[in-house]
């Protein structure tokens, strides 16, 4: 947000009390933030500012050339530092502040891995072949559009660039212990812990912080500020992760299955790192590169230790930076779950916590609510790095979008007096067959069968009047809204007549005009029915429970409208795409589907019979 030109700044600061920047000018006292209503207020002029680069030094060794990794950092600070202002710190690190290279993905048209029999080819994958974007010989400023915001009203902007990529040494290691470790060394440097030179590789101290830091971002941007919080490191005080990875394991991944990010079909660990990959060095990080390929096993899909040292959740235990979690309620790219479970696990292990959900992808809420957001923003930064006692902790903890784009705030996520319900599907679902709220199919055994057609989308699947690529199953038309607040959760008693094949659950809205909309999905490897850690052979003929998960949600089905669960094989925008052909037999007696309702079964009952 821009600030309003010089005369009317001056004219704002004037008109305050005889306190922080006024009294600054009438006395010589160092100049201090001014807060209205518990909001740091705009009177520095973002202009007028110092822009400072440093080299961090981060005890890692990433690229193995015997020196510690540097971190490019960029410093932002308002010229008041000069006068002996300390100002608290909102840093965003990243990867991307070079650009990227043409990177090709891997191909997704293969055979799935059968154990004992091999796998299929897993397609050519094209690398930078010693090609980057230009990158310059020295440091261009770095923009983002919080920082006008943020240096009016008394902090300093800090950029940092991840391990490998820009002005940094160092790999990229897409998410690894290394890459916090560099992240986090811009922390230890605001609070003297660490050292620093510039250009000229003169030493460099952060005099001017208070040490107090908030990391904030979108996408990887904020995916760093988890990882960096769950080091535990003194002085970050906050973290605002903005449609972050919290697993990279279930981004890349899920229940043994390999799965794509929505629109990035093949993408994979060594694609991003290749991606990223902008230092100027461009042969050192090969061998890295190359072992992310060969460790991230696209083979298996099996949850493995390359993939433990990527899971955040595992140290959420030592967190203790206050998170404001934002994320799109439809986003298909960093899904849901990443935001679900870390806010869960946060809520459990007593963190400070608050969530924003919207109806948006992939994006930051500044585009869709930005007042508000930015008011949010503000007592949020406010509270945590300046020390101001202005209740945001005490707020209600959730803010969420509905379908007609209005907002609500909730006491918390997943909404209170949601419980789990069970449903069931019956027979038909070749065409379309019925959900039941209240009771299971009866008998011994009720089969129906689908064949995988990988060719086809879920949604051609959803819209067909009839397919044997698909089972479809629906209850009646809601007689009044019903929201669903969590994890809709699939138990399958499945067969396949193949040693390999995917499994895919899809919930959907279907409206009143015939129209259907995916409200969530989720995807098995029946190999990993047991645990996504372990591969284990699927015998064709023999039954087996597999459980999905789907991607977690809050939302509202209109009176009039229909939910409708599907159940498919492949899943031509994420998973991988065998050739046709596989077949999968549900036996419905033994099958069910769990709802998270608002209201439970009285709820659900109300609206369905």
């Amino acid at each position: 947000m821009k600030v309003a030109p010089s005369a009317v700044l001056l004219a704002a600061v004037l008109a305050l009390p005889l306190t922080g920047v006024a009294e600054a000018v009438a006395t010589g006292v160092p100049p201090t933030p001014v807060f209205t209503g518990g909001e740091a207020q705009p009177v520095f002029d973002p202009a007028d500012v110092i822009r400072e680069d440093v080299w961090v030094s981060a005890p890692v060794d990433s690229d193995h050339d015997g020196k510690d990794d540097l971190v490019h950092a960029q410093v932002v600070r308002p010229r008041a530092t000069l006068r002996g202002m300390k100002v608290p710190v909102v840093y965003q690190a990243s990867p991307y502040y070079a650009g990227g290279n043409d990177v090709a993905n891997h191909d997704v048209d293969v055979e799935l891995y059968v154990p004992g029999h091999g796998h299929g080819p897993e397609g050519p994958r094209a690398t930078a072949n010693g090609v980057g974007p230009a990158v310059l010989s020295g440091p261009s400023p770095i923009t983002w559009r919080y920082q006008d915001y943020f240096t009016a009203r008394g902090f300093a902007v800090v950029y940092g660039e991840s391990l490998g990529t820009g002005l940094s040494t160092g790999c990229p290691t897409t998410g690894d212990v290394n890459e916090t470790i560099g992240a986090r060394s811009v922390v230890d440097w605001l609070n003297g812990r660490a050292h620093a030179r510039d250009a000229a590789g003169a030493p460099v101290t952060a005099r001017w912080s208070t040490g107090k830091t908030g990391m904030m971002g979108v996408s990887y941007n904020g995916t760093l500020p988890n990882a960096v919080a769950g080091t535990g490191v003194a002085g970050l005080e906050t973290i605002v992760p903005i449609a972050a990875i919290s697993n990279w394991y279930q981004y890349y991944r899920n229940e043994g299955a390999v799965v794509a990010a929505g629109g990035f079909q093949g993408e994979d660990a060594d694609v991003l790192a290749e991606y990223v990959y902008t230092r100027a060095d461009r042969q050192i990080c090969r061998p890295v590169i190359d072992g992310l390929t060969r460790d991230q096993d696209r083979v298996t899909g099996d949850y493995t230790r390359f993939w433990d040292v990527r899971n955040y959740r595992d140290d959420v235990g030592k967190v203790h930076a206050s998170v404001l979690a934002v994320h799109g309620l439809n986003d298909w790219n960093v899904k849901t779950d990443q935001v679900a479970e870390w806010y869960e696990a946060l809520k459990a292990h007593g963190v400070e916590h608050k969530i924003w959900l919207h109806q948006s992808g992939h994006a930051d809420p500044y585009t869709l609510r930005r007042d508000a957001w930015l008011s949010t923003l503000n007592k949020w930064m406010s509270h945590y790095l300046h020390g101001v006692d202005n209740g945001i902790q005490n707020e209600p903890k959730a803010t969420i979008q509905r379908e007609d784009l209005s907002w609500t705030d909730e006491a918390d996520w997943p909404v209170a007096g949601t419980t789990d319900v069970r449903v069931y599907p019956w027979p038909g679902g070749g065409v379309k067959g019925t959900i039941d709220t209240r009771y299971p199919v009866p008998g011994r055994a009720a089969v129906e069968s689908l064949t995988d057609d990988s060719s086809k989308t879920i949604e051609q699947l959803a819209d067909a009047a009839s397919s044997g690529n698909r089972l479809l199953y629906t209850t009646s038309a809601a007689k009044q809204a019903v929201r669903l607040s969590g994890t809709v959760r699939a138990d399958l008693a499945l067969s396949f007549d193949r040693p390999a094949a995917n499994v895919t659950a899809v919930l959907l809205d279907r409206a009143p005009d015939g129209t259907s909309h995916v409200i969530s999905r989720g995807w098995a490897d029946p190999q990993n029915r047991a645990d996504p850690s372990r591969t284990q052979p699927v015998i064709p003929g023999e039954r087996y429970h597999i459980k999905v998960e789907l991607m977690p949600k809050d939302y509202v089905l209109a009176a009039g409208h229909r939910l409708e669960f599907l159940l498919a094989s492949s899943d031509y925008d994420y998973t991988l795409r065998p050739k046709p052909g596989a077949g999968l037999a549900l036996d419905l007696t033994r099958t069910s589907v769990t709802l998270p309702v608002t209201g439970g079964k009285p709820a659900l009952r109300a609206a369905f019979g």
